[in-house]
């Protein structure tokens, strides 16, 4: 187990990204204290941030029930956690499919313990111009079933369990949901935005009755979602592990909200953008008015 107040290691970035990403301060023994004998759900776990949050609490004694559709890649993780202090419990769900999501939903509320950390962290990510979406409403359909329906579906659920157990719910989010919208991103935005406001409403109704929330607003990260769109090949991202370490310091700090130190830099230029694409497209449009009418 990882001594007190050390700061863990990840994957080597470059120049930028350790200006970007600064190191998290973390200590395993409040963690420890926080989380002997608890339940953890955690969607999307089958790889990147999902699987490092599993892997950084194997150490604890600690029961994860780990929920993707890989379920290969879910056996693989539970048969390296189980050899350490973890149990592991493995789901195998699309949660976009109603049965399937009800059947996780029943085995929470069969565990004799309840539920006491959720982490919602499974999503799916499009990019996409509106003009390449016009026959393409299941983008949207999609984006909204796993982005936001299945996350507040099983809070309806769970957050009985949750306030019997002082419990916790921590939602890995987006940068995006506090920028200005981009070109290309409604599908993802909405439906990441749509989840973000939603449990953002409900926190303080949550907090009255012992249930802490926690926002992770994250800016791009190396996973496998952000491999289909080859410009981000070249730009900064974040190291699922250091993603990992952020939400476990957050099981035992309680705090309502992470998101980068640079993000209010990072707010103000995506205005700044947002004007610069705007005022590209009006130039093009007249552009393409003079040649219509000479």
């Amino acid at each position: 187990m990882i001594g007190e107040k050390e700061t863990l290691s990840v994957h080597r970035y470059s120049f930028i990204e350790k200006l970007l990403f600064k190191p998290v301060r973390f200590n395993s023994t409040k963690l420890a204290q926080e989380l002997r004998g608890k339940t953890i759900l955690i969607t999307g776990a089958s790889s990147g941030i999902g699987e490092q949050v599993a892997y950084l609490l194997q150490d604890y004694p600690v029961h994860l029930i780990l929920v993707a559709r890989r379920k290969e890649n879910l056996l693989r993780i539970q048969e390296k956690i189980e050899k350490n202090k973890a149990t592991v419990t493995v789901f195998t769900a699309d949660l976009r499919v109603d049965d399937e999501l009800g059947g996780l939903i029943d085995l929470i509320q069969s565990l004799p313990g309840g539920l006491d950390i959720m982490v919602s962290n499974a999503g799916l990510s499009i990019h996409r111009s509106i003009y390449e979406s016009l026959d393409r409403y299941h983008d949207f359909e999609r984006t909204m079933a796993i982005n936001y329906f299945a996350p507040v579906k099983m809070l309806l659920s769970f957050i009985p369990l949750l306030e019997k157990n002082n419990g916790q719910v921590i939602n890995v989010s987006t940068i995006n949901s506090l920028l200005i919208p981009f070109p290309g991103w409604a599908a993802y935005q909405a439906s990441k935005t749509a989840f973000d406001n939603w449990l953002r409403s409900v926190a303080i109704e949550l907090q009255r009755n012992g249930v802490s929330a926690t926002s992770i607003y994250l800016p791009l990260v190396k996973t496998d979602m952000i491999r289909p769109t080859a410009a981000y090949d070249r730009m900064p991202a974040m190291c699922p592990k250091h993603v990992a370490i952020i939400i476990c310091k957050s099981m035992y700090t309680k705090r309502k909200l992470y998101r980068p130190w640079w993000l209010p830099f990072g707010q103000l230029s995506s205005v700044l953008f947002r004007r610069t694409i705007e005022i590209g497209m009006q130039k093009m449009s007249g552009r393409r008015d003079r040649h219509a009418g000479s």
